[in-house]
């Protein structure tokens, strides 16, 4: 996961939105727009249908008690990205926030493989620091299986990722949905909130 770390310092990428009209369900949090993309009411993030080679499978609620919500995306081989808008009540600490999915990581025999933060660079606006953890899961041939996840403070949100996919095959794809990810919710959530 050294490669997928190093390889966000200095890039930058526009990730634009369509303002689109949209419309909201009763108890939903998220709101349907036109273009196919979900808007997330709340925070202003906007989950696309697509993020390059992912597509957009499911929305909802993560967890009641948190308020926290997800957008879940899958590419073909079995990649997987998902994404999570916490509200934030305070100070955000994404080892505190993730420590859960660590200890499962942990208990299903992962291997932490790396641990950094990595500036992301944002357009018209200062990099974004990104916490991000790694655990390889399993090994085939040269296919190394990873789980990373990220969290970093977006206005008054915490955005966070759950990735799972195989390096070096899916690098390239990972890298550009975290760009476009953390691109959007920079523009998104700091515009609207």
């Amino acid at each position: 996961m050294k490669g997928v770390a190093n390889a966000f310092a200095g890039l930058t990428i526009a990730f634009a939105a369509t303002a689109t009209s949209a419309q909201t369900v009763a108890g939903d949090p998220f709101a349907d727009r036109a273009d196919g993309a979900k808007l997330h009411v709340a925070s202003g993030f906007v989950c696309p249908a697509k993020i390059g080679t992912f597509e957009r499978d499911a929305v909802g609620e993560t967890n009641p008690q948190t308020e926290a919500d997800f957008c879940a995306y899958s590419a073909l081989d079995s990649v997987y990205g998902t994404i999570s808008l916490v509200p934030l009540q305070g100070s955000y600490d994404p080892k505190q926030s993730l420590a859960d999915d660590f200890a499962e990581q942990e208990g299903t025999g992962g291997k932490l493989v790396s641990e950094s933060t990595v500036d992301i660079a944002q357009p018209h606006a200062p990099p974004l620091p990104v916490y991000m953890r790694s655990y390889e899961t399993a090994r085939l041939e040269e296919l190394h299986y990873r789980v990373t996840y990220t969290g970093a403070t977006v206005g008054s949100w915490a955005v966070q990722t759950t990735l799972e996919f195989a390096e070096p095959r899916d690098t390239k794809e990972v890298q550009q949905f975290l760009r476009a990810v953390y691109a959007g919710a920079s523009a998104e959530i700091r515009a609207s909130h």
